[in-house]
């Protein structure tokens, strides 16, 4: 979409509308604008830009009212070329550390922490991607007796998450066969993406040579291994995870039984979300969407800001969802330091 060129004016204007709109949830008028952000020109002269402005399609008057507000053009024009990037504050960086590294060294709490701790630094409700579990490495794996029969192998992947399957054989196992075939599973495929192992392991183990009391349990691995490693991954490839939605239902956009029907539907659809975010885990940097820009009904009253982290080899989303009302450039900084600290944290 080409946006509108913009006089020098113009561009002031609309950053103090927008600035306005986005502390006040109120339209902007002409006086309130003059009084409060000194551009240098009278309340008539701002009127006059305001209204070419809103011939541009930047904004719009609501209702009767004689302010004004920016649309999702508008909040486009201003988070590319307009908007003042200072970094996350001190304090607020400290208090995403803190956070996040707190509770524990588990993947999936870190990063649940992280989208909490963001929602709640921004007023906006976190959402965070987890990384695709099949392009996961596996760094270790261990098999651990349950009963004469029944194993629990425990996949140690990159950054920290473990898997675990039960691994049923025929027969009682001896402790050295258990110690042998753990220690070939171990030389065979370690150091490989689940989804390698998922579609090679029976052919990676043909050619061992195991004790006739290993050769039992290690043919479970080569006649069954890709179903084995496929229940690994089941239910947690690229988990949504959410802050609290009650952040978003305190502001003024959600004041009506619609737009909350509408932010409820949104934080209850992890499948949606899932596919909305999906696609952004591939994109380096920040990646902003604004209302309509969605193409999407259940969007067009959102803007979601997420940034990409890395876990190993594998890559995740963090940022967040709020109204297209919202302190863009506090919430742009927010987001890229928190995906940069992820990041730190998993590698």
């Amino acid at each position: 979409m080409a946006l509108p060129e913009l006089s020098e004016r113009e561009r002031r204007v609309l950053e103090a509308v927008i600035q306005s709109y986005v502390e006040t949830a109120q339209p902007a008028g002409s006086n309130a604008i003059a009084r409060r952000f000194g551009l240098g020109v009278s309340s008539a002269t701002i009127r006059n830009t305001m209204s070419d402005l809103e011939e541009k399609g930047l904004l719009y008057h609501p209702h009767t009212s004689a302010g004004r507000v920016p649309t999702d053009v508008a909040y486009r024009v201003y988070v590319n070329s307009l908007i003042p990037l200072p970094s996350a504050t001190l304090r607020d960086r400290e208090q995403l550390s803190a956070h996040i590294a707190s509770g524990g060294s588990a993947v999936d709490g870190i990063i649940r922490r992280a989208a909490q701790s963001l929602g709640v630094i921004t007023q906006e409700l976190g959402i965070a991607l987890g990384p695709r579990l099949d392009a996961s490495i596996l760094e270790r794996l261990d098999l651990v007796r349950l009963s004469s029969d029944r194993l629990l192998l425990a996949l140690t992947l990159a950054g920290g998450a473990v898997r675990t399957i039960f691994v049923e054989a025929k027969g009682e196992i001896a402790d050295a066969a258990i110690a042998e075939v753990t220690r070939l599973l171990n030389e065979r495929i370690g150091g490989l993406t689940l989804r390698q192992i998922r579609t090679s392991v029976g052919e990676r183990l043909r050619d061992s040579d195991p004790t006739r009391d290993a050769a039992e349990l290690l043919n479970v691995f080569i006649e069954e291994g890709d179903q084995l490693f496929d229940s690994a991954m089941q239910g947690s490839d690229e988990t949504v995870l959410l802050g609290k939605p009650s952040l978003l239902a305190d502001q003024p956009e959600f004041a009506s039984v619609d737009s909350m029907r509408k932010l409820v539907a949104l934080t209850e659809t992890s499948e949606h979300l899932a596919d909305l975010l999906r696609s952004r885990s591939e994109t380096p940097g920040i990646t902003i969407t604004i209302g309509n820009e969605h193409q999407d009904p259940k969007l067009e009253n959102f803007t979601i800001v997420t940034a990409q982290y890395r876990s190993g080899a594998v890559t995740g989303v963090i940022g967040v969802i709020g109204p297209t009302r919202m302190p863009y450039d506090k919430v742009i900084s927010l987001v890229t330091h928190t995906s940069r600290l992820l990041t730190d944290l998993l590698d």
